[in-house]
């Protein structure tokens, strides 16, 4: 994977141990160097009203990730919420236009979002993408029939995502 351990020791005095990575480029980086072609936001049919998209994610990094993917769709307001009651109540309250879903959330699975989401008459008809790095078809097949419109695995294809968030709002 293009990485190095090291150490280095001397008698008495210590020793010093080290790793060096590989660095991949962001997904972002890349698609602004290698696609001039990144999808443009439809025009025309929608209103200038920005559309407003919950991100249940405890991670980060992925939340920084998807703000920057985000600065191609900037009239866009993201939501980003780190656990799945929270996102719950916000949904109820919010009627948010997307929902994007983490599976793994500190305090309630984000299948058991999902299916909370598609049994409350407020949010059932929220469209719901499931970002997860769990790529099994057994997995994507079991979310879209618990109700997932849809259902990205990490790392996320930039350009699919932007054109989901598009048909979607």
């Amino acid at each position: 994977m293009g990485g190095m351990l090291g150490a280095e020791s001397t008698l008495g005095q210590g020793s010093t141990f080290w790793m060096e990575l590989a660095v991949a480029e962001s997904p972002v980086k890349q698609l602004a160097r290698d696609d001039p072609g990144v999808p443009a936001p439809p025009r025309g049919n929608r209103s200038s009203q920005a559309g407003i998209v919950l991100y249940v994610e405890d991670n980060l990094s992925n939340v920084q990730l998807i703000k920057r993917l985000l600065v191609h769709r900037p009239e866009v307001r993201l939501l980003p919420i780190m656990q799945g009651q929270l996102a719950l109540d916000l949904a109820s309250q919010h009627n948010p236009d997307l929902i994007l879903l983490d599976l793994q959330l500190p305090d309630i699975p984000g299948d058991e979002v999902l299916r909370r989401l598609q049994e409350t008459p407020e949010t059932r008809h929220i469209p719901v993408i499931v970002i997860s790095a769990d790529a099994t078809p057994g997995q994507i097949e079991r979310l879209r029939l618990a109700g997932a419109w849809q259902y990205l695995t990490k790392p996320l294809d930039v350009k699919k995502f932007l054109s989901l968030l598009d048909e979607a709002l």
